[in-house]
């Protein structure tokens, strides 16, 4: 009888360790990029009409990163502080997707701030 006990307590345990390695909370989009890669030749990305509008927007507002509060000590009201700043978007708005909180940007603004900083961020 202890035999046969120690052998499921055994393997349960197995079981439950083999169970439990497999959870972990990876961003999916992060390690399975949709199909097909972002093709910025047919997405719009000028910085006067796209990307100065989504910083308007959904960035430089009230209480994050407008000229009066700056969170983060980082504006983003200007072009100087906007593409100043390009590194940074793209790691919190385009890859983290943690940007900005509350409001989440749409597939197109994710493109085009993403193409916007791969064309190295011009003042267009």
């Amino acid at each position: 009888m202890r035999i046969a006990f120690n052998r499921a307590a055994i393997i349960c345990t197995l079981l439950s360790l083999f169970t439990l390695s497999g959870c972990y909370y990876d961003k999916e989009d992060l390690l399975y990029p949709p199909a097909g890669s972002t093709d910025c030749t047919t997405i719009p990305a000028k910085f006067s009409v796209d990307i100065k509008s989504i910083m308007e927007n959904k960035c430089a507002t009230s209480g994050c990163h407008d000229a009066s509060t700056g969170a983060g000590s980082v504006t983003l009201v200007t072009y100087a502080q906007i593409s100043a700043a390009a590194v940074r978007i793209n790691q919190r708005c385009v890859i983290d997707k943690t940007m900005p909180p509350g409001a989440p940007l749409t597939t197109a603004e994710i493109n085009a701030l993403k193409c916007w900083i791969n064309s190295g961020a011009p003042n267009n």
